[in-house]
């Protein structure tokens, strides 16, 4: 990893709790060293840092390359204790370097007011999840004058995932060395910055709270935190969900002051580890009051506590059930008083029956009104023994879409890592309406952050990745990606989910590191839909048909506006937000064997 990169400040201390998970003595972070890392520090290259000189980092800066930076594909077995133990075996309790002067605007106020425009709050510009808007700002024929306005990056770090909001001028995103930025619109100069404890990859929701907003939004190590949008200062921190490897990588959606978060996991990786006790996690739902982060209601996707397992012929796991966590934003629907959210697969056995499924919740309470598994039997991670799974790891990684047909009957849209886009029917318990496969799906295929509608077609981009791996391998993260193989975005008729048009991905040529899959969430707007892929290349398609309007190739030094060395690199997760005459994306993503990069990127129609 590099070390010559300045940090923001110190993250704060983490607390270390699971009730399910057996209790163990305090961990030596010398004995992870030993176990984990000596083998490469010490006996370094040109390419890995001696131990000497990792002890010249702060404690936080080792965290967040151990959470999601170069080392994240080598760190993902260990658990928050482990990670907390070496880093502060190896690093130093200092502060590190503040940000630069010179990137702070001249007036740091954040004016949002009682109605703020521009406005995109959250996963998506409304409560639909759609990812489709009206009032970009941006008109068809000026897709394909959209130039590089600023670009801003972030410092220290190799991925740049964080789902930017934008409320009247300032944009708010994260970053993943934990860095929430509030930044001009206009210009990317800093207007404030709040150091969150962990990487934050979720869109900030802003909820009115008398004259100001509290800005909700989580992080990756398990914390939701309410800080107020104007100033930056916290109001409250807190873990809606106290296993120690939750990973919160959903946005929260907000129903009258209430904000609802969506809770994932570590475990399908760590369980890689032979020492891990997998696996106690199970996904959850909290409503938490937005102005304070006191709990309303909180509901398990699986009902029973995980108990220790009596191993035998097709146990997976030492404990069980788990898993079925929810990767993706909730979605609002007022008129039925319902929130939908999609579940992913189960950690360890037995399998549940509302993994891989859609869920309705009743909004108030939480209680499970209906459920719609599509992929039964579904059980996937590291704790597999042999060289199969019993399941093919067909996660939800994405939200629900509420569209209306043109016979004004309502729709919910599901894509699945299975490469099958779903419709459901909201009156009849989620009943399958159609189902039509737009990849091959896997463990990286399939739609995973996100599709859009624009209440004629959805549109669906596939992952599809394909690494080079010997035969057999179940965890396959850091492995490089085959270049030849995933991508396309493909149009479907929301009415009946034929096929409109496909858009086959563009070939990788030469580039290193490259695949040409799509797993970033799509955006659209009148006549053009977007979708980023881990090529770094940005696309705009014709809604009509699917030809190629304007592309524009991300991978690529910048000079960045606040002075930091900036770099593009694949394009994973949060999609291009578009508002207010602009389009807004961030671009690096090195886990998934992705090109890496730190950098959020802001384009403008020329005139």
């Amino acid at each position: 990893m590099k070390i010559d990169f300045r940090s923001f400040v110190l993250l704060t201390a983490f607390i270390s709790m699971t009730a399910a998970l057996p209790c163990t003595a305090a961990v030596s972070g010398q004995a992870v060293y030993q176990k984990r890392c000596a083998a490469c520090h010490d006996s370094a290259s040109d390419t890995t840092p001696p131990r000497d000189a990792l002890k010249q980092l702060s404690v936080a800066r080792i965290l967040r390359t151990l959470d999601f930076g170069v080392m994240v594909n080598i760190a993902n077995v260990l658990n928050r204790e482990e990670r907390e133990a070496v880093a502060n075996y190896l690093g130093v309790q200092r502060p590190d370097a503040p940000v630069p002067s010179q990137a702070y605007c001249a007036d740091r106020t954040v004016n949002i007011g009682a109605s703020p425009s521009p406005v995109w709050n959250g996963w998506g510009p409304d409560l639909s999840n759609t990812r489709y808007t009206t009032s970009s700002g941006i008109a068809l024929d000026q897709v394909g004058k959209l130039k590089l306005k600023w670009a801003y990056a972030f410092d220290g770090d190799v991925s740049a995932f964080g789902a930017p909001t934008v409320l009247g001028r300032t944009l708010f995103v994260g970053s993943a060395g934990g860095a929430v930025q509030a930044l001009s619109t206009d210009t990317g100069c800093v207007r404030w910055l709040y150091q969150a404890s962990g990487p934050v990859r979720s869109a900030m929701v802003a909820v009115p709270n008398g004259n100001t907003h509290v800005l909700v939004f989580t992080d990756l190590t398990g914390w939701a935190y309410g800080v107020e949008a104007e100033s930056g200062k916290l109001l409250w921190k807190k873990k809606p969900e106290p296993h120690e490897s939750t990973r919160l990588t959903g946005s929260a959606a907000v129903h009258d002051g209430v904000v609802f978060i969506p809770a994932a996991s570590w475990e399908e990786t760590r369980s890689g580890n032979p020492d891990y006790p997998c696996c106690t996690f199970r996904g959850s739902v909290t409503a938490l009051r937005a102005k304070d982060g006191t709990e309303v209601w909180k509901t398990y996707t699986i009902r029973e506590k995980p108990k220790e397992l009596e191993k035998g012929p097709g146990t997976v796991g030492t404990w069980g059930p788990s898993g079925a966590g929810v990767w993706g934003s909730p979605t609002l629907d007022a008129k039925r008083g319902l929130l939908y959210i999609a579940t992913g697969d189960n950690f360890s056995t037995p399998a549940t029956d509302m993994s891989d499924s859609v869920l309705a919740l009743e909004i108030k309470t939480g209680r499970i009104v209906w459920s719609k598994q599509v992929t039964p039997g579904d059980v996937f991670g590291g704790a597999c023994g042999g060289s199969k799974c019993p399941g093919p790891d067909y996660d939800f990684g994405s939200s629900v879409l509420i569209e209306k047909l043109p016979n004004g009957r309502e729709v919910l849209l599901a894509g699945q890592k299975s490469g099958v886009v779903y419709a459901l029917d909201p009156e009849r318990k989620g009943a399958i309406l159609w189902q039509t496969r737009v990849g091959k799906g896997g463990t990286n295929g399939g739609v995973q952050w996100g599709m859009a509608s624009d209440g004629q077609k959805v549109y669906a981009a596939v992952s599809d990745l394909v690494r080079e791996a010997p035969p057999g391998t179940i965890i396959q993260v850091g492995l490089p990606p085959d270049p030849t193989q995933g991508g396309g975005l493909t149009a479907l008729r929301i009415s009946n989910g034929e096929k409109v048009w496909y858009a086959a991905p563009q070939p990788c040529g030469s580039t290193p590191k490259c695949s040409p899959a799509q797993p970033a969430a799509v955006t659209a707007i009148p006549g053009v839909v977007f979708s980023g892929s881990d090529d770094g290349h940005l696309r705009a398609y014709a809604t009509e048909d699917g030809r190629v309007l304007w592309d524009f190739n991300t991978v690529r030094q910048y000079q960045t506006v606040n002075g930091v060395p900036g770099k593009g690199g694949s394009l994973d997760g949060a999609g291009p937000v578009l508002v207010g005459g602009m389009l807004f994306v961030n671009s690096g993503y090195a886990r998934n064997g992705g090109i890496a990069g730190n950098v959020l990127l802001a384009f403008a129609p020329e005139e």
